[in-house]
């Protein structure tokens, strides 16, 4: 997921071909360039071409990574999102929906024993701006309905007419933003990974799959 795509270790991208790499380096440095000078300045004393200059890339670059400033922070990457829909939908079909969606964020998330200081600082200087709290609840809700969608699609429901797909998907991703606020609290005491399945199962245990649909 775009979110929680940002804590993946980044020597987990050893297995990546070289090209991908630069580009998962060049995201992560235009990531913590971001983070870095709002922490220090505020976002609205920050441009696209501040943070372009401290990650030592063209502004037309940065726009080849991120559609805006505020999406460099929260960490929103349109490829990790698709990453994730494949994962949930290469899901058995005979689990549930609220279990295959929990295997498939932490299979996301799998190679997240990198140092988490930099998610951690993150998610503080996202907390400290409601503007960011605003877009980071934005993509979230963007995840929420693409992740739906899918569920739908593995019952072969219309997610318009069964809501079931988006009731599992908000309250999983619900589940998501807690565990997420815990572990920062925390001060990342526990692999994030960890905290994230102990949310999740509470969610999968009790979100049982409708007959149908949902009315």
């Amino acid at each position: 997921m775009h979110m929680l795509q940002g804590m993946t270790a980044a020597d987990a991208s050893i297995q990546l071909p070289l090209r991908e790499r630069k580009k998962q380096a060049t995201r992560e440095a235009l990531r913590r360039a971001a983070t870095d000078l709002v922490r220090d300045r505020g976002l609205h004393g920050v441009t696209v071409e501040d943070i372009a200059a401290a990650a030592d890339v063209a502004p037309r670059t940065f726009f080849n990574y991120f559609p805006t400033k505020e999406d460099a922070i929260v960490g929103w990457d349109p490829a990790a999102l698709v990453a994730m829909a494949d994962l949930l939908r290469a899901r058995p079909g005979t689990e549930s929906a609220p279990v295959a969606l929990r295997i498939a964020i932490l299979e996301a998330i799998a190679p997240s024993d990198a140092d988490p200081t930099d998610v951690l600082e993150r998610l503080r200087v996202i907390r400290s701006d409601r503007d960011l709290v605003a877009h980071y609840a934005l993509r979230w809700g963007e995840t929420e309905r693409v992740l739906a969608s899918v569920i739908a699609e593995r019952r072969g429901t219309d997610p318009d007419s069964d809501p079931y797909g988006h009731l599992v998907a908000a309250t999983t991703l619900a589940a998501c933003r807690t565990a997420l606020l815990a572990w920062c609290a925390s001060g990342g005491a526990r692999p994030i990974g960890d905290v994230l399945a102990s949310h999740l199962d509470v969610v999968a245990a009790g979100l049982c799959e409708p007959e149908g649909g949902l009315r």
